[in-house]
């Protein structure tokens, strides 16, 4: 069965270009660096991104041949080590 995932990452995105209106310091560049998706250890997805992607990136993504009751695991690393995780029952 394929399985269509709608995901939303709320994160600001910033690319280290804009400046902050009331210090006028350029906000350092903390982006989303990579978004993976596992099926227990096996990855099967990875993306990679920058400074080119919106705040709270949204993601349509198409999975092939999922069987039910199988969990998606979906993370993503910005670039001060932050993480976030969320895991989707099929």
């Amino acid at each position: 069965t394929n399985v269509e995932v709608k995901l939303l990452a709320k994160h600001p995105m910033h690319t280290g270009r804009v400046t902050d209106p009331v210090s006028k310091e350029l906000i350092p560049a903390n982006f989303i660096k990579t978004l993976s998706c596992h099926i227990g250890e096996k990855k099967i997805f990875q993306g990679n991104f920058g400074t080119g992607v919106s705040k709270d990136p949204f993601l349509k993504l198409t999975f092939i041949n999922r069987k039910a009751g199988e969990t998606l695991k979906f993370e993503w690393v910005d670039l001060s080590g932050k993480s976030e995780a969320v895991e989707v029952v099929v």
